[in-house]
């Protein structure tokens, strides 16, 4: 084995890449005076400044877990100790990080290179596929890929173009949008979007509630759309083909949550949010509030100046680890508040209240920022810590076999993994898409929204008996194993207040939440089988929690896989033959009183529902 200029055993030709005999020859060349090859640049070298060129990338490098029995027929485990030294020894890799066990219990996980960790490097791409080649299958060499919340994307209306006009090719349209709320009161902060034919024009009101957007190449009669996003407190508005003016100020006045028969006195009074009825959780027994259970929301912190987020006491800042551990109570974005809320809001007069408000709820943030290794490094905490539950409401990434390593060994620790399917309204996304988690997709409920807001724009057309609709923006397929509330989703975002938000990242943690109640509760989970952390304790979860969904939505079962958990079979408090069938929205066939199921019935697909309104899209 070829030693390192530097001292240290490296693996054989690290310092040569794939590639012809001319490229190798180069780069031997290029590592004998420790450097790089010259990375190609633009060709223009006759100008001032530097040319550009691809930058390092960041790598995860794992070994390969190999399938049981392998190494008892020979397969040798790759070194990997002598591996990270010649990598620290290079001079062109940069190990920016290595997660591995934070204790003896994560030490005795298996899983995760088998205990060896996992590095985080800094190489060119040359010198990854390299390094990849030279580990003869048994080396795990990943881009450290981008993550993103399950946040949905804002849809454009039809017909918008990415054409931008040229200098002086035509009207330009300068709009003032001034949005306020209650009594006239400005809202800062608030999100504006305006649509024509071409680019969009987007800003943010200042104090004075204000904003003021230019429309190139545009008249006010081609105008697609306006769409206000509040910060808080308010419901969005979205107005498709808007009256707006060029030369008076366009005034948007945004309905208060409270306006909303169903959050009548919110947040003064305390009210359950329309997915927990809709999940029953309003007709659980007091007592029975997640006691003793744990889990972890891994996303972009949680905001515990929030009344309702008091009792979050613990957590991780996985992104500022080594300059700031403990500044996970800092959410600048407000989706791990978000999402905390619904789970476990605490039980107290005022705002909302989670599904389980006396568990142990541990925030990992990851976001603004967060990366594949992150949240390997968000789930070895989650090892050393025991929990029960971790929520996953983010994806978006390519399949990474480093992570599913992770997620395998999280399992094996009795960790379940609920995460959100995605929004992208294609296939379900990664991690979702893998094996060994409960992918949730999101479905919407007719009447629990204003007709002017932005929610609408979820509609899909198969609209049920009781008036629930998979959302457009869900993510399906094969792997979505159960739906959830996901449209028009009140709860807490900093620093003390509400907000009504869309995603399958707000359906996941009405999953997250039940899980918890389902393990402190459920008489299966009280017994010396499954009370015992490991694996089979997490496929049982899973089995219960699809057990106890029922069907909806007129649509593709892909979009909505099992239907809609319930509380009270989730916990054992009901048997599915106990149940009543509960009522649609505004009537009711005699012959079917005693269906839970509408699909069991040969006449209900072609039964719609009427509705007060007509939504934008239908």
């Amino acid at each position: 084995m070829p030693k390192n200029p530097n001292g240290g055993a490296m693996p054989p030709d690290l310092d040569t890449p794939a590639g012809d005999a001319s490229d190798a020859h180069a780069t031997e060349a290029a590592a004998s005076s420790g450097a790089e090859p010259a990375p190609q640049g633009n060709g223009r070298t006759d100008s001032a400044g530097r040319n550009i060129s691809a930058r390092k990338k960041q790598f995860v490098i794992a070994p390969r877990q190999p399938p049981e029995g392998l190494q008892a027929l020979g397969l040798q485990p790759l070194q990997f100790d002598a591996l990270e030294q010649a990598l620290r020894n290079s001079s062109d890799i940069e190990v920016i990080d290595k997660i591995g066990a934070k204790s003896v219990l994560g030490a005795l996980a298996d899983g995760l290179g088998g205990g060896q960790g996992v590095l985080v490097a800094r190489m060119t791409e040359q010198k990854a596929a390299t390094l990849h080649q030279q580990g003869q299958g048994r080396l795990l060499v990943e881009r450290d890929q981008p993550l993103n919340l399950m946040e949905p994307m804002l849809r454009l209306p039809q017909m918008v173009t990415g054409v931008t006009p040229t200098e002086g090719g035509g009207p330009v349209l300068n709009a003032v949008i001034s949005v306020v709320g209650k009594d006239g009161a400005p809202q800062a902060n608030a999100e504006v979007s305006l649509f024509g034919s071409m680019l969009p024009a987007n800003g943010t009101t200042d104090a004075n509630g204000q904003v003021t957007l230019s429309l190139f190449g545009e008249t006010p009669e081609t105008v697609r759309g306006l769409y206000v996003k509040p910060k808080a407190d308010y419901w969005s508005f979205y107005q498709r083909d808007p009256d707006i003016s060029s030369e008076q100020i366009n005034v948007v006045a945004l309905r208060a949550l409270s306006d909303w028969p169903s959050l009548a006195g919110f947040p003064r009074q305390r009210c359950y949010g329309w997915g927990q009825k809709a999940m029953r959780l309003d007709q659980l027994p007091g007592t029975y509030r997640g006691q003793g259970v744990r889990i972890a929301i891994i996303d972009s912190g949680a905001a515990t100046s929030h009344d309702n987020l008091h009792g979050i006491h613990a957590g991780f800042d996985v992104i500022n680890k080594k300059t700031n551990p403990n500044g996970w109570d800092q959410d600048t974005l407000g989706h791990g508040s978000h999402c905390a809320g619904v789970i476990a809001a605490a039980d107290i007069t005022s705002g909302i209240r989670g599904f389980a408000p006396d568990a142990e709820v541990h925030a990992c943030k990851l976001f603004p920022g967060g990366q594949v290794s992150q949240l390997i490094d968000a789930l070895e905490y989650c090892i050393d810590k025991q929990i029960d539950v971790v929520n996953l409401s983010l994806g978006g990434a390519d399949v990474s076999e480093a992570l599913e390593q992770q997620i395998v060994r999280a399992k094996r620790a009795g960790i379940a993994c609920i995460v959100a399917a995605g929004n992208s309204g294609g296939a379900v996304q990664y991690p979702a898409a893998s094996p060994n988690v409960l992918a949730v997709a999101a479905i919407g409920k007719l009447d629990e929204f204003p007709a002017d807001s932005y929610h609408t724009q979820t509609l899909d057309a198969n609209v049920d008996a009781y008036g629930y609709f998979a959302a457009k923006f869900s993510c399906h397929g094969p792997q979505v194993a159960v739906c959830a509330p996901g449209v028009a989703i009140t709860s807490c975002v900093p620093p003390n207040n509400f907000a009504a938000w869309d995603g399958t990242s707000m359906a996941t943690p009405h999953v997250t939440g039940l899980a918890a109640l389902c393990l402190a509760h459920h008489p299966d989970f009280q017994t010396p089988q499954y009370k015992a952390r490991g694996p089979d304790r997490v496929e049982r979860l899973f089995q219960i929690i699809r057990a106890s969904a029922r069907r909806v939505s007129l649509g593709d079962q892909s979009r909505t896989g099992y239907g809609l958990p319930d509380t009270l079979l989730a916990v054992g408090l009901q048997q599915r033959t106990t149940l009543t069938a509960p009522q649609p929205q505004t009537m009711m066939m005699p012959m079917m009183a005693p269906a839970f199921d509408p699909y069991t019935l040969g006449m209900m697909p072609m039964y719609r529902p009427p509705v007060n309104y007509a939504p934008l899209a239908w």
